[in-house]
């Protein structure tokens, strides 16, 4: 799948099939989210997978919006170390440009995602924290729920030019 087209054509995907995601193809994806930019480096990423049938049943009970989750084959929740910060506060950007290569390379694998944000709601950080032990320094930024996808979906076209300003405002 070229670039471009894997950004058109992602999409948040809620429905998933059955079937197990094996965990070589997760290692891969893993490996993509950490080939992101980050501020001076630091790659303050740190993941999660949750695999465990039982944990992720409990999801939907801690996150108002993750209903889809005991449905997904795994969920990779994505935190930032802020004991390995160079740059303090920039964890999250680094993070979230993670979540953005994991989401894109999940979906050249003809799987579906979606993100599901945990930080910096403090409630769901802490309920988080707690699901997984999670040291004070390891901050839950999402939760991306990981399956094969079991609904149909397709290109939108969401540009809009209004939201563009040429050299100034």
């Amino acid at each position: 799948m070229e670039t471009l087209q894997a950004i058109h054509t992602r999409r948040s995907i809620r429905k998933y099939a059955a079937d197990k995601v094996e965990r070589e193809t997760i290692i891969e994806v893993l490996k993509a989210a950490m080939a992101a930019p980050s501020a001076g480096n630091q790659q303050p990423w740190r993941f999660v997978v949750i695999e465990s049938r039982e944990t992720l049943d409990r999801i939907p009970s801690i996150h108002p919006y993750a209903g889809m989750v005991p449905s997904a084959s795994c969920a990779i929740m994505v935190c930032g170390d802020t004991s390995a910060e160079k740059y303090p506060g920039n964890w999250m950007l680094d993070c979230a440009a993670a979540v953005q290569n994991m989401l894109l390379a999940l979906h050249d694998k003809g799987l579906g995602a979606v993100w599901c944000g945990l930080w910096p709601d403090a409630a769901r950080v802490d309920s988080f924290r707690a699901l997984a032990g999670l040291p004070e320094y390891i901050v839950p930024l999402a939760l991306v729920p990981v399956g094969i996808p079991d609904q149909k979906t397709g290109a939108h076209d969401r540009f809009d030019e209004s939201k563009i300003h040429w050299e100034r405002w």
